[in-house]
């Protein structure tokens, strides 16, 4: 677990904090193992924290732990999205390519490294209302960048909606299927497949 990280601002190495490194540690562990397959001391180990600090920080454990790790993937998959769909003037290509981002990393872990937010939550459905409000606000938060990138290119409000639903649900599901298959397939054809339902939708102009 790194120590430290660059500021992107200034380029400098900055120290990473021991609440930072535990929940990093969490996340990391949680989405290659899930919830029940990752153990407190094996989260404190991989931190180079001891158990005193981890309960310090997270006197809830391993669940309010988890609610942690959930944010933590929350915000580092909102900050890619945000870049991948800003960075294509058409927001059918943007879907393209955030699907192709998403395969060429799980490629690059051995497929092992899927989406943090679904791989904790699943394993706690039903007995961890807390996790499972945590993964809801984070698939609400990807959801949202996709409606206004939407809206930003001129589509209807309830268009945009309903496509934004439909974006980040088709790309849960096929990096899913991508991680088992352990094959790029599910999250390219999902990607080419989303981005013409998005064409067809798109706003026309009075020539």
């Amino acid at each position: 677990m790194r120590t430290a990280e660059q500021d992107p601002t200034t380029g400098a190495e900055r120290p990473v904090g021991t609440r930072e490194r535990i929940v990093r540690a969490a996340s990391l562990l949680m989405q290659r193992q899930g919830y029940d397959g990752t153990g407190i001391k094996q989260i404190s180990t991989e931190a180079g924290a001891t158990l005193g600090s981890v309960y310090h920080f997270f006197p809830g454990g391993k669940q309010q732990l988890a609610v942690a790790a959930i944010g933590h993937g929350d915000r580092e998959f909102a900050d890619e999205l945000r870049v991948t769909l800003d960075a294509a003037t058409d927001p059918a290509q943007a879907v393209i390519d955030c699907a192709h981002s998403l395969a060429r990393g799980l490629r690059e872990s051995d497929w092992v490294d899927g989406c943090p937010v679904t791989a904790t939550a699943l394993g706690t459905a039903g007995r961890a209302p807390d996790i499972q409000e945590a993964a809801a606000a984070a698939f609400a938060n990807w959801r949202d960048l996709v409606y206004a990138r939407l809206r930003r290119a001129g589509f209807a409000e309830d268009d945009a909606h309903d496509l934004a639903h439909t974006v980040i649900s088709t790309l849960e599901g096929a990096e899913l299927a991508a991680q088992v298959s352990r094959s790029e397939r599910p999250l390219l054809t999902a990607g080419r497949h989303l981005a013409q339902l998005i064409d067809l939708y798109a706003p026309t102009t009075d020539s």
